[in-house]
């Protein structure tokens, strides 16, 4: 039986909706997708873009008001049509009306003309969940989760410690299931030089220690333990590993997932490696959700332009393999 996801649309004056309708057909062989967005909405996007709409493309009603799309625009009211098909497909997944669910890109600033406080999709899950939601992005050849998100780079230093380190280590351990030994990167050039460029490796390290130490300890201890999965003598997680020979081709063979201390530590290699197909997945949450790793393009929204639809595809498809 296929899964049955609900795909929130995102912002309608960017090419989310295009994405929908153009793969619809594919989707649909791989699961049931229902779509948050009103018919009229629906209609309106049909024919501003010249796209028809599939006999079997199912939505829902009363989302939220009825607006005039504006392609390419930062608006109010776009923001809040994104907010609210994005609400309700986390309820249809709270409720279990749903396996999973997929959203298409948001515009953040609309969202905040829209009075919506959060910055993104991951903080409105935390809240909701009241969860500590973790994001990783990627794709089947490499995955890369974040210790720190949305933050200013100054204050990225501040934020490493034990404590949360090695309960985010454990989280990202038993909801992203790895199959390989986890890399963990350092946070300073050289991964500190032993202190001389910094501490923090130090604090990094000790949370490694512990996780690998807990996750040892509870290898055959219960009924097929995500821990189990890789066997001694082989730890868990790596220790901090030099970040800038982290990426590179002989150290990337030994790992599927990495984790950075920072977005853009992670997030350059991988957009620099496999910007086209990378998804974006929160883990450690009662729900699944997962999403592209693009944005909005207003440039290029409702102006005939042939999008790349292999994220969007592959974020259809983690759900498939995953629930």
């Amino acid at each position: 039986m296929k899964k049955k996801v609900a795909i929130s649309v995102g912002d309608l004056n960017g090419i989310g909706i295009q994405l929908a309708l153009e793969n619809h057909h594919t989707v649909s062989q791989l699961v049931e997708a229902l779509y948050c967005i009103d018919k009229e909405m629906l209609q309106q996007a049909s024919e501003k873009l010249n796209i028809p709409i599939p006999n079997t493309f199912q939505t829902l009603e009363n989302i939220a008001p009825y607006f005039e799309i504006e392609a390419g625009t930062v608006s109010k009211v776009s923001g809040k049509y994104a907010y609210e098909s994005f609400n309700k497909a986390i309820n249809l997944a709270d409720l279990k009306k749903v396996d999973a669910i997929c959203t298409l890109p948001i515009h953040k600033k609309a969202w905040e003309l829209a009075g919506i406080h959060y910055k993104g999709h991951t903080d409105a899950l935390r809240d909701f969940f009241d969860a500590e939601a973790i994001m990783m992005l990627g794709c089947e050849q490499m995955y890369v989760a974040l210790f720190t998100e949305h933050i200013p780079l100054k204050e990225v230093a501040g934020s490493i410690n034990e404590k949360d380190l090695t309960r985010f280590f454990l989280d990202f351990y038993k909801t992203a299931k790895p199959k390989k030994q986890v890399a963990v990167l350092g946070l300073n050039p050289h991964a500190g030089d032993d202190g001389v460029l910094g501490d923090e490796e130090k604090i990094i390290q000790k949370a490694i220690d512990h996780v690998n130490i807990a996750l040892r300890q509870a290898q055959g201890t219960v009924a097929e333990p995500v821990e189990a999965r890789l066997l001694s003598p082989v730890e868990a997680f790596s220790d901090p590993l030099v970040p800038d020979v982290a990426f590179t081709p002989n150290v990337r063979k030994n790992y599927s997932h990495y984790i950075a201390m920072y977005h853009d530590q992670g997030l350059a290699p991988l957009k620099a490696l496999y910007f086209d197909e990378g998804i974006n997945v929160s883990l450690n949450l009662p729900i699944l959700r997962t999403s592209v790793d693009h944005g909005t393009a207003f440039d290029i929204a409702y102006k005939s332009v042939e999008l790349n639809s292999l994220s969007y595809i592959n974020a259809i498809k983690y759900i498939m393999e995953n629930t």
